[in-house]
């Protein structure tokens, strides 16, 4: 005999409207809980595939369905079950749909399931060349497309995607790519008025900068992009007199006076991405070439975060021993 929850589950399939929004309803009031998830999870070869089938629903069928599923991907052993049955390629469908109303949530739900090694992989679709990297690409244009100014922005949330698949090494290369020009699309962003596109920004550098000795060349074409995005956030508030060394972007907005970037992670992001291109000789000459030690010196003279200083003064230390680094301190993605 089913129980109560197996007879509900059977509800998601129902083909009156009214009783499938109940059902789906019911269920995702259940996911809002622990309690809840744990009993759902035990039915999840049943209850997964209907939640995916309903994201093609009406808005207030799919809507409620893309939420318990972002519930329930939380739980890295049901995540890895969506990933496996081909959940990012049911997302990325029904997101580029003409009439896709639930765009955030299916975002939201992507940030989840790419939180894995094979969830990256399957939405970097690492399985095949012809294809690989096309749904990335489709959500940069997207992510860079979309305004961060609109009342609810709905692909702000591919800065958190961005920071998960520049994780793993072809994550970077394809970002890094100079043919598909990924990341100096995305440095773009770096100014957004959006804190989570910021972060998203700042943490995708970093992590591509780990890239820095073999793609040193590929970064610094970006250098018009990138020196803005890495030295504004950490350049202090004090108006820079003299310009003259810097890129037009980064000079011009030293020059004026602005507001410090309150957020220390993303300054600490900034640092450390920094402290990985200046590793490499090419990559200090590139960082004095732009007036960037003295850019350094006064952001530390306003800062007062311990572990901003820090990263402050593990650059200074690189750039006075310079070219008598042999070893490459531990870094770790985050």
């Amino acid at each position: 005999m089913a129980t109560e929850l197996e007879e509900l589950l059977g509800f998601l399939s129902c083909p009156s409207p009214q009783i499938k929004k109940t059902a789906v309803d019911i269920v995702r009031d259940l996911t809002g809980s622990d309690d809840g998830m744990l009993s759902l999870s035990r039915y999840s070869e049943i209850l997964l595939p209907s939640l995916s089938r309903l994201l093609g629903e009406k808005k207030d069928v799919s809507e409620r369905a893309a939420e318990a599923l972002i519930n329930l991907s939380q739980i890295s052993e049901l995540s890895a079950k969506m990933v496996a049955m081909g959940m990012i390629k049911t997302a990325m469908e029904m997101l580029y749909k003409q009439d896709c109303s639930i765009a955030r949530l299916l975002i939201m739900l992507l940030v989840n399931l790419t939180q894995s090694d094979a969830g990256i992989a399957s939405l970097l679709q690492t399985g095949d060349d012809k294809i690989q990297g096309l749904y990335v690409m489709k959500l940069v244009r997207s992510f860079c497309s979309s305004s961060s100014e609109m009342r609810e922005d709905p692909f702000e949330h591919v800065a958190s995607i961005l920071v998960n698949i520049s994780k793993m090494e072809v994550g970077r290369k394809i970002l890094l790519d100079p043919k598909r020009g990924l990341l100096k699309q995305i440095i773009r962003q770096f100014d957004s008025a959006s804190p989570l596109r910021r972060k998203g920004v700042s943490g995708t550098i970093r992590n591509c900068c780990f890239e820095a000795e073999k793609q040193l060349q590929n970064l610094l074409l970006m250098s018009e992009f990138l020196w803005p995005a890495l030295l504004l956030p950490v350049a202090g508030k004090k108006v820079y007199k003299d310009t003259s060394k810097m890129p037009l972007e980064l000079g011009s907005a030293l020059s004026i006076e602005r507001e410090a970037v309150d957020d220390p992670d993303l300054r600490v992001q900034a640092l450390e991405a920094i402290y990985l291109i200046a590793l490499q000789e090419a990559g200090r000459r590139a960082l004095w070439s732009v007036n960037g030690p003295r850019i350094l010196q006064v952001g530390y003279e306003d800062e007062e975060d311990p572990k901003v200083m820090e990263a402050y003064e593990q650059i200074g230390s690189l750039l006075v021993q310079g070219s008598e680094i042999e070893e490459t301190p531990t870094q770790t993605l985050k």
